[in-house]
């Protein structure tokens, strides 16, 4: 009887796997089955597949076709597999002029024949390049992607009714990458007026890649100085556009005429989030908003509000820059290596130490409020930094202040002598630095005379080990925008400074 087997992937994470899709065309009642756990939108292409082929000018085989997805251990989701089912069932039945036997094909189907978006295309190609198929057909409108994995070639399909022509026409893979996106509007430093010492304090944060939490009352600027934090990062390299998109082809977040993401992410996602909507996860496994900010900023406004499950489920992937999410069906591990600005209020009322606006709130119910994070979550954070109101003569004068491409520039230095330094490691900036690294590169490069103001600073704030090695890791960075191979006492300093005090 007729058998024909074609390629196609799932998607695990943002990683994809390759699959089979073996099609049966045997004697017996007219029946069309799909094996190889495939979930319900997969036993829904049945029908789908039915009416795409006649409406596309093809005889459906009134036989017994039997379909399976190999490996059968996969969970198989989504409609991404009408397009190699139909092709399967036209090859068994010989209705095509052209061999599909090592062709991976992705695609959803409508009932006319015509072949939709799909999402998670880049990393499904990527797959393929690594496997050796060397042949790729997706939608029409997902070629752009596909295209930015070099070593395949790729088709778009815009109907199945193209299969009955020939031949099939193979597109190179390299045009895409070189192709210009534009890059889309940041708010620039330069508008904020005012807050120095919080720009500064940014600008370290960026640098070396630390987490940062503002404080201070409502209006001083904290949500527009985050706001600011993608326009001071360097631009995304090849290897990290990359990765970045990959995540958003997963989560179907790639917008039309932008296949490659060339901006850092930025997300802000309110207060209200579910736990899976911040971390990952849901019935089909997604990516949450610390995936999606991977190599950008993740930014909490108003972080006291932030539902305490939430929040603590930010410690894991804050410590090793993934999150594993695990469910009944399987679990799937997505990278969030992001950088968190936190902002928010000192009280309810957001004026508690405001010196022209008194504060309404009781002082149980302030204790209250900051208690809401937990101490081991604000271990994490590198930076505190207090955000007071701006005053009238700052707001009405003209604006002085650098620019966001020439801080950037000091970024981009800061951290090339990063990477430098730990080439050969897993890590990329300084605040990605473990122990080890810490002592060669932070405790043996401080200079004797900042020993001292160290002991004071741990006795003094009572400083976990944590926050004693991320104190290092900021003087680190504060000594790499100053150019300076050793950690000398004011760059120390400036450290300490911007760690938490207790409310008096």
């Amino acid at each position: 009887m007729p058998i024909a087997r074609v390629r196609s992937g799932a998607i695990a994470g943002i990683e994809g796997i390759p699959l089979d899709v073996e099609v049966d065309i045997g004697q017996g009642l007219p029946a069309f089955n799909i094996v190889g756990l495939p979930d319900t939108a997969v036993q829904e292409a049945k029908e789908r597949v039915r009416a795409a082929v006649k409406n596309a000018g093809f005889e459906f085989p009134l036989r017994r076709i039997t379909v399976n997805l190999a490996p059968a251990d996969v969970r198989k989701e989504g409609p991404i597999y009408d397009l190699p089912i139909a092709v399967g069932v036209l090859a068994a039945s010989g209705q095509l002029h052209e061999s599909f036997e090592n062709v991976a094909l992705l695609g959803e189907l409508s009932l006319d024949g015509h072949v939709r978006h799909v999402s998670g295309v880049l990393p499904l190609a990527a797959m393929c390049a690594q496997a050796g198929i060397g042949r790729v057909v997706v939608p029409a409108s997902d070629v752009a992607e596909a295209q930015l994995i070099a070593g395949i070639t790729v088709h778009g399909l815009d109907s199945l009714s193209q299969l009955a022509k020939e031949p099939i026409e193979w597109s190179t893979a390299s045009e895409a990458v070189a192709e210009v996106y534009p890059t889309l509007e940041v708010n620039d430093l330069s508008i904020v007026q005012g807050q120095e010492h919080v720009k500064r304090a940014l600008e370290v944060a960026c640098a070396g890649g630390h987490n940062v939490m503002m404080q201070g009352p409502p209006g001083s600027g904290k949500t527009l100085l985050a706001r600011t934090m993608s326009s001071l990062l360097p631009p995304l390299t090849p290897l990290e556009a990359i990765e970045v998109t990959k995540v958003h082809s997963v989560a179907g977040l790639l917008g039309r005429g932008r296949p490659l993401i060339l901006d850092r992410p930025f997300r802000a996602p309110h207060h209200t989030i579910s736990h899976a909507g911040l971390v990952g996860g849901g019935s089909h496994i997604r990516p949450g908003e610390v995936s999606l900010s991977h190599r950008g900023v993740l930014f909490l406004d108003e972080f006291p509000e932030f539902g305490q499950t939430a929040l603590e489920a930010l410690r894991e992937p804050l410590e090793s820059g993934a999150v594993t999410i695990s469910r009944v069906r399987g679990s799937a591990t997505f990278p969030a290596g992001f950088l968190l600005v936190a902002a928010m209020n000192p009280c309810p009322c957001g004026y508690y130490g405001d010196v022209k606006r008194a504060c309404t709130c009781a002082e149980a119910t302030v204790t209250r409020y900051q208690r809401r994070i937990s101490g081991p979550l604000l271990d994490r954070f590198d930076l505190f930094v207090e955000v007071p109101r701006v005053e009238y003569q700052e707001l009405s004068g003209d604006p002085s202040g650098e620019t966001s491409a020439t801080v950037r520039e000091r970024v981009a230095m800061a951290r090339e002598v990063q990477q430098a330094r730990l080439t050969g490691t897993r890590f990329v900036t300084n605040s990605e630095m473990g122990p080890l690294e810490v002592r060669k590169y932070c405790q043996q490069m401080l200079v004797p005379q900042a020993q001292p103001l160290l002991a004071t600073a741990m006795e003094q704030l009572a400083l976990s080990a944590r926050a004693f090695h991320r104190i290092l890791k900021v003087a680190r960075t504060i000594a790499d925008l100053a150019g300076s191979e050793m950690i000398e006492t004011p760059h120390l300093a400036e450290a300490v400074q911007y760690r938490r005090r207790s409310r008096e």
